[in-house]
């Protein structure tokens, strides 16, 4: 999966990069290692003039095989919302992939019933 970090608004630094990278992993796990995933992470300050209440936004967006998954969290730590975004999104996924194997549950049930209504005489 490759990840592109984009900030606005607050100065990427090095502690930021490396704990997004490394919450990031988690959801890594739960996609696959596939590099034809990719994975934007916006990190954001909202407002300059507040001295307190949600200021910090993160927003994870996935493309690749088919999925379009899109998730976004905002909290007064930029830490607790890259943790926020994380869960979020790993939310997503799973949710996205259970939905996926239900469909190809109902149409594989539909194709037995189909076949069963082939030979009447059978029941």
């Amino acid at each position: 999966m490759n990840i592109k970090i984009k900030t606005t608004g607050i100065s990427l630094t090095p502690a930021i990069s490396e704990y997004a990278d490394k919450r990031l992993l988690k959801v890594t796990k739960v996609i696959g290692n596939d590099p034809s995933f990719i994975c934007d992470v916006e990190l954001a300050k909202t407002t300059s003039h507040h001295k307190s209440g949600d200021i910090f936004r993160a927003e994870i967006h996935i493309v690749g095989k088919g999925r379009d998954l899109f998730a976004s969290a905002e909290d007064s730590d930029l830490y607790a919302a890259i943790d926020m975004v994380r869960d979020e999104i790993i939310r997503e996924v799973r949710a996205s992939k259970g939905k996926r194997l239900s469909f190809i549950r109902k149409g594989g049930a539909q194709v037995k019933a189909m076949m069963k209504g082939m030979w009447p005489w059978k029941e």
